[in-house]
């Protein structure tokens, strides 16, 4: 993948910007975010390690991504991983080669995955094997 991704550690810094810029215009995730986010460069650099790591394996990222939207899981629904998904597709085969666009995509639908189950899957209580008898 490492031949594929040769740019991107670049790209991101173009990337991140003009990817959140859309995501703070959008009617749903736009309040979200900007009422999360005090400093927009700072999270921007964050995101550029953060996406460096794990497309890369620079290991830059030393966040928990799985805290940071727990903090806001009251304003955060399942569905809006979805639209944020879709402007990532959208931006990143705007501003990407196709092949770096499709890894990123394929990347960020396992991670909106993951934490969905983090913040919104819940087990059914366990029963005790003593209440089966």
């Amino acid at each position: 993948m490492t031949t594929v991704l040769t740019g991107l550690e670049s790209a991101l810094d173009r990337l991140i910007p003009q990817f959140y810029e859309r995501i703070c215009a959008d009617a749903v995730l736009g309040p979200i975010f900007t009422d999360a986010v005090a400093d927009w460069p700072a999270h921007h650099a964050q995101l550029v390690d953060f996406w460096s790591s794990v497309m890369l394996a620079t290991g830059r990222y030393k966040g928990n991504p799985v805290a940071v939207h727990a903090r806001h899981r009251d304003r955060i629904a399942p569905a809006m991983f979805d639209r944020w998904l879709a402007i990532w597709e959208q931006t990143t085969e705007e501003l990407m080669p196709p092949a770096d666009a499709l890894a990123l995509q394929a990347k960020a639908a396992r991670i909106a995955e993951s934490l969905k189950l983090a913040l919104f899957f819940k087990l059914p209580p366990h029963q005790s094997e003593a209440s089966n008898k």
